[in-house]
Formats: C-alpha cells, sequence, structure tokens
C-alpha cells in the first residue's frame, strides 16, 4: 500500500519515495510530521490497549498479532498511557519524556514536565537532571535505599528488558514494581497451582 503526499512524495510500508527537486523548507515540514506520526502512535497503541483491556478479553495476544510488536514493548506504552490521561500528556514533549517520569507521583510528574517543557529539554537531559536531583545530598529523606543482590545472569535480563523499554535499568525496576503493588495476585499454594497471568 502506498500514501501519496501532496502529489510528491509518496510513502509505503517498507520506505519513503522523495522527488529529486524537494526544496529544504519541504524536506524540513516532512520530517516534522513523520516525527509526530512516530511519537503520537506510542500513545494511540497505549490507549488501543487500554480500550481493549476495558472492552475485550485476550487482549495481549490479539495485539501482539495485530502489532508484531514485543509483548514488554506494549505493556509499557500502555502503563505510560494509564499514568497521564489525555488531558494531562504535553504537546511539546515526547512519549518517551512522559515515560521518564511515570513512576513518580501525579504532582512530581507534572513539575519534571513542566522543567522540561519550559526549558526545551531532550528526553535525555531529563533524565540526567533527575538523576541529578536523586543524587543530591540536600533530596528529602522520605526516599529510602533498597538493595537487592541479584545473580549476574538475571541482572542482564532486567538491563535487557529496560534497554527495550527504553528505561534506565533503575526506572525499569521502579515501574515493574509499581505495577505488581497495582494489580497483586495472590499465589495460590501448592504444586499444581499455575503461575498467574501477567496484564497491563
Amino acid at each position: 500500500m502506498s500514501i501519496p503526499v501532496n502529489g510528491r512524495t509518496t510513502m509505503r510500508r517498507t520506505g519513503l519515495s522523495l522527488p529529486p527537486d524537494l526544496s529544504l523548507s519541504e524536506w524540513r515540514h516532512l520530517g516534522q510530521q513523520i516525527h509526530i506520526i512516530a511519537d503520537s502512535s506510542a500513545w494511540w497503541l497505549g490507549d488501543w490497549l487500554i480500550f481493549g483491556q476495558e472492552h475485550y478479553p485476550d487482549r495481549y495476544r490479539r495485539a501482539l498479532k495485530q502489532t508484531s510488536l514485543d509483548y514488554q514493548t506494549l505493556r509499557n506504552y500502555a502503563w505510560v498511557a494509564r499514568k497521564f490521561e489525555p488531558g494531562r500528556r504535553r504537546g511539546k514533549l515526547s512519549f518517551q519524556h512522559h515515560a521518564e517520569v511515570a513512576a513518580a507521583p501525579e504532582a512530581e510528574q507534572d513539575a519534571w514536565l513542566t522543567r522540561a517543557e519550559e526549558g526545551g529539554w531532550t528526553r535525555n537531559e531529563l533524565r540526567r537532571r533527575m538523576r541529578m536531583e536523586r543524587q543530591s545530598p540536600e533530596t528529602s529523606d522520605e526516599s529510602a535505599v533498597v538493595q537487592v543482590k541479584v545473580f549476574a545472569e538475571r541482572r542482564i535480563r532486567w538491563q535487557r528488558a529496560a534497554d527495550i523499554a527504553g528505561l534506565g535499568l533503575m526506572d525499569w525496576i521502579v515501574q515493574m514494581l509499581d505495577e505488581a503493588a497495582d494489580d497483586p495476585v495472590p499465589r495460590i499454594p501448592g504444586p499444581a497451582a499455575a503461575p498467574p497471568a501477567l496484564g497491563v
């Protein structure tokens, strides 16, 4: 399937055909449009998954077949979309900006996004500033330090999952723990107990 754009540029699933006389301003405008579509698609998929969760059974099995995206990626999209009602999403910031602050309390999310918006920060700059504040000795004593020893093999698996999600390892761990706390599934004792089903 091909989609003509302004009669001169053609978009296909596997490529983009540009005319040789494309002006610099047209090229820039096209790039902005592509970026908006790419960034918006994460929100769209997240909202689509949430709708599926509320209306249809076996939502993620169907979603995986429809999108060819891996399960963890879909979980991340839905998790971030759930953390931000559409009215709280900042149009000037990327989905990844929102993902960086999603694990924080709502007031803190808004404060960081406002600072990022006003400062014109990239996602990486937002992440850097958040890390700096967490490491600052002036940080509130309300936070607690939790240390966990894990085998290297497990840490590598976690790091790989965090990389796929586009998060730092600690941010990914916090996200996973928050999800588990939001929807705890009690284990049924006994050898015949089945593992709990994962859901977003």
